[in-house]
Parts: C-alpha cells; sequence; structure tokens
C-alpha cells in the first residue's frame, strides 16, 4: 500500500505579495496596537522554535509591533495549543507548531483539551523538512536495500530510534514498516538529540529523521544516510538517493510546521499574518538560511495549509490506529 503525503503543490505554489497591518473586521479598528504573543507549544530549540523565531523579527517590523515567542511545552504539544484554542480571537495570541497539535494528536491522545477540528483558523505552512533515512556507521547496510534485506532477515531485531511514541519519527517508522514489509523495533528517547547520540554510539540501529536534526552528523560522517524520503534528491544531500531510486516505492514524507489563530479570528487577520510570514520567508537572511539547514519554505498561505493539515488527519489516522500508538 502506497503512503504518500504530497506536499509538491503546496511547498511549489508562489508566495502572496507581504502586506501590512490589518484592519478588524468589525469596526476597522487597527491592529495590532499591542504585542503579538507567538505560542510554540514545545521546549526552545526545536524546529519548530527555530522557524518561529526566525520570522518572528521580521513579523515585528512588518506589523509593527512585537512579536514575542513564548515556549509553552508538554503533552506533545497539547498544552501550548490549548491556550490558543481558548485565547481571544483577536490576533494577538497565535501558535507555531508542528502537525501534532493542529492535526494527529487527536488519534494518539485518550483525550484532548480541544477540538482539533473546531479550534483554529489555519494561517500558512511555515515549512516542511523531508525526511531521511540514516543507520549506524557499526552496521553492514551500505544501500536502502541491504537494510530492507537485514530487517525480513531478522523480523522484530532491527531497532529505530524516535523523539517519542507518536512522534513524527515514530510515524515516518510506521510508514517505512509498511512501504517495504517489515517488522522493525520501536525505540522512544525523549527528543531526537539522544536518539542521534545512540544511533552514533551504534546502539541502535537506524533512525528516520528531519534532515536539518542530523544534516549536520551526516557531512560530519558520524552517520551513513542511505535514502531521503522524498520525490526528488536534495540539493544538501546530492550524492543520497530517493526513496524510490533506492527501491523503496510509496515512502514520500515529512514534518510540516505552520502558524495557526484561535477559530474566528477575522479573516483580514489571518491574511496580513499569513502575508507577513511569506515576506519573512522570502528575506535571503532568513528563507536562505532555512534551505541550507534542509528545510523547504512555505509561506502558500491558509487555503493551502487547511488542505495541508486535512491531508495529514487523512494519511495518520490508519496509521496510528493500525499501529496501536498511543501517548506514553
Amino acid at each position: 500500500m502506497k503512503h504518500c503525503i504530497q506536499r509538491r503543490t503546496l511547498l511549489g505554489a508562489s508566495l502572496a505579495l507581504a502586506a501590512p497591518a490589518a484592519a478588524h473586521a468589525q469596526g476597522n479598528a487597527p491592529w495590532p496596537t499591542k504585542p503579538v504573543r507567538i505560542i510554540v507549544p514545545f521546549p526552545p530549540g526545536g524546529l519548530v522554535d527555530t522557524l518561529a523565531r526566525s520570522v518572528s523579527q521580521s513579523l515585528a517590523t512588518r506589523l509593527g509591533q512585537p512579536c514575542v515567542v513564548d515556549n509553552r511545552a508538554g503533552a506533545g504539544g497539547n498544552i501550548g495549543a490549548d491556550l490558543v484554542a481558548k485565547a481571544a480571537p483577536d490576533g494577538y495570541t497565535l501558535l507555531a507548531s508542528s502537525m501534532g497539535p493542529l492535526a494527529v494528536n487527536q488519534f494518539i491522545y485518550a483525550a484532548m483539551p480541544y477540538d482539533t477540528n473546531a479550534a483554529f483558523a489555519p494561517i500558512t505552512l511555515l515549512a516542511a523538512t523531508p525526511k531521511v533515512v540514516c543507520v549506524a556507521n557499526a552496521r553492514p547496510w551500505q544501500n536502502l536495500g541491504a537494510l530492507v534485506a537485514a530487517a525480513k532477515e531478522q523480523p522484530g531485531q532491527l531497532t529505530a530510534g524516535s523523539a517519542g511514541s507518536g512522534s513524527s519519527l515514530h510515524l515516518a517508522l510506521e510508514l517505512f514498516k509498511d512501504a517495504t514489509g517489515t517488522e522493525i523495533q520501536h525505540v522512544p528517547y525523549r527528543g531526537a538529540a539522544p536518539a542521534i547520540t545512540d544511533l552514533i554510539a551504534g546502539n541502535i540501529d537506524m533512525i528516520i529523521d528531519n534532515v536539518p536534526n542530523i544534516l549536520g552528523h551526516i557531512r560530519g560522517n558520524a552517520v551513513r544516510p542511505l535514502a531521503v524520503a522524498t520525490e526528488q534528491r536534495l540539493p544538501q544531500l546530492p550524492d543520497v538517493p530517493t526513496t524510490a531510486e533506492a527501491g523503496v516505492s510509496g515512502f514520500i514524507f515529512g514534518t510540516s510546521f505552520g502558524m495557526a489563530a484561535p477559530a474566528g479570528t477575522p479573516p483580514a487577520i489571518i491574511a496580513a499574518v499569513a502575508d507577513a510570514v511569506a515576506a519573512a520567508l522570502r528575506d535571503p537572511a532568513i528563507g536562505g538560511r532555512l534551505v541550507e539547514q534542509g528545510t523547504i519554505l512555505g509561506g502558500q498561505g491558509p487555503h493551502a495549509f487547511a488542505a495541508l493539515i486535512e491531508n495529514e488527519k487523512k494519511t495518520l489516522e490508519p496509521v496510528i490506529k493500525r499501529a496501536g500508538i498511543r501517548a506514553e
């Protein structure tokens, strides 16, 4: 069965021209007139935190008010997302998040503090990060075919690290297992960093990680990349084949990060933030640096981001249910 999350049309769309601050839908009151808070529902230093901080200064310049990044981590992002879901829909509290709180956590957590399908107004995709299959240097597999063959010869014996149960790395592993007909033991960690550390040490066999997380280790020859889960080769890893080139069809997967507002936020405010984000990503000092790190830039606006969220739900819900993934 094929498991592809197609983002080509979204990521290839042209960016809208940026616009200055919006006016409220009611009464045309100016917005913003005070600082805007961007909630990141994960700890500092992660990819979504980096993205939010990368665009926040540009947003502040364009909107004419400070944009403050506020990390509120916990429960797979649900704690911070809940703050936004229950905030006033006035444009002063925004969410910058991965797809967990916006799409898939509802399928993993027994109880959610908010209604995922009604709590948010999508603003725009910030960026997507493709996945790369890597193995420990201590292992003999020099290509993806050899890894798959070993997994089939030793069902359930190979180990793959992730950033935790239900994380995008875990979901990538389940998709990979489905695409290859293999059984690989999942080893959850408290974040991607300790999983990578154990991979480098040879304590686990493999990982399917976001390119920006592990690119430095690949370039430093600390781990061995076998394939990228993309339709085309990545300019950051030109010598690494795609999964299809390496003999695995139907495994195209990446992690998306975007911004949302509380449901009911005036469309003019949504549009203003989306346009300001697009302008920030077009800035070579911001977008260029992110691309160098292995991200694919977003900025296509609310309709494209809403479609991406819905696609993520439809694609990952059956995978989560089939694998029996539940929050720890």
